[in-house]
């Protein structure tokens, strides 16, 4: 807190760095919504798309956008500076990071409905109050049951987001959670089933399951077509129905997060009753980092989940003593190859 002191770490050549880096992440903290905001213009007017198909040059691009082109070039300083794209010779291309972000499955879908969030944390003060009514729990209506998410355009919104974005979680959480010796495998909550896509892939003997609610069920039949006789989509709430018996292991996959304790803690004790003796349970979700807070996890995700309204992200000790809680005695940490895509917990009923 001494000003005299900081004046003193830029004397020193060892302590110099330390204050520069710790200058300059506060900045970066500081300066994180502008970055943002930056990301979303990029993406709304789609300068990355327009970079993919070739170099162009500031004047093509300004007629191209409908933006005058002495602020056009501020916005590209902005996207170089954030590495995604650069400028050479006159012209502007996409780099290699500008190239990931467009490949990686579902992130240009989440940006482009971050405007949402960001009119929920137009006041952040009154948000985190709770005196504000987040719009973005109208975004995923089925948090609030099966009549919340009875229409089929708001079903159809949702689902393509959360579709497009399960790639990455899929991969993950196959990569940690091996489903050998598994005869048939339940998704709940399991959207389109693009999870069970994934796992139908990795493993072409085992039997599928995907229950959710009937808005989603459409989409399901379409995408796992291909896996028939071996996939059965039952549709129904777990808030309101029981859960289908007959699985050897049941996933939860990005699903937890999005509910109260309440409702999490019914759903786990279902799924314990619903599984044999000796039957899994696999869960995949980004987690707070708890004890030590994770800046992808504990800043993005338990923001958003909070404007869902009924959800919070919860660390894996927390889950790992609900799941203790709803009967489950064995309970694996699988651990996180990237905490801001997901990380897995097992448990095995005894």
């Amino acid at each position: 807190m001494s000003a005299r002191f900081h004046a003193l770490c830029e004397r020193i050549p060892g302590l110099r760095h330390v204050a520069r880096s710790e200058g300059r992440a506060l900045f970066d903290v500081v300066s994180g919504f502008v970055q943002s905001q930056a990301l979303f213009a990029l993406v709304e007017l789609r300068l990355l798309h327009r970079l993919a198909d070739g170099p162009a040059d500031l004047a093509a691009l300004s007629l191209q956008t409908d933006i005058p082109a002495d602020r056009l070039r501020i916005l590209l300083q902005a996207g170089a500076a954030l590495k995604l794209v650069r400028a050479k010779a006159g012209l502007w291309h996409l780099t290699p990071r500008g190239a990931a972000f467009l490949t990686v499955p579902g992130l240009e879908a989440m940006v482009r409905h971050h405007d949402v969030l960001y009119r929920d944390l137009r006041d952040p003060v009154a948000f985190f109050r709770g005196e504000t009514t987040p719009e973005l729990a109208g975004f995923w209506p089925y948090v609030f049951g099966a009549g919340g998410a009875a229409d089929p355009q708001l079903a159809q919104r949702y689902s393509h987001l959360m579709a497009d974005s399960q790639g990455l979680v899929a991969a993950d959480t196959l990569r940690l959670v091996s489903l050998r010796g598994v005869g048939h495998l339940m998704d709940v909550g399991g959207g389109t089933g693009a999870f069970l896509a994934a796992v139908g892939r990795a493993y072409p003997d085992l039997r599928m399951t995907l229950f959710d609610l009937p808005a989603v069920v459409p989409g399901a039949t379409a995408r796992l077509s291909a896996f028939v006789p071996r996939i059965a989509i039952c549709p129904g709430s777990f808030r309101d129905d029981p859960l289908p018996i007959g699985a050897d292991a049941i996933s939860l996959i990005r699903v937890l997060y999005d509910h109260a304790d309440a409702t999490v803690t019914a759903l786990l004790r279902a799924c314990h009753d619903a599984l044999p003796p000796g039957g899994r349970l696999v869960i995949s979700e980004p987690m707070s980092g708890g004890a030590r807070p994770d800046p992808a996890t504990d800043v993005y995700f338990s923001v958003y989940t909070l404007a869902m309204q009924t959800g919070r992200t919860r660390s894996a000790q927390e889950i790992t003593a609900m799941l203790r809680g709803a009967g489950f005695e064995t309970v694996q940490d699988m651990g996180s190859l990237r905490p801001f895509v997901t990380s897995c917990l097992c448990a095995t009923r005894n």
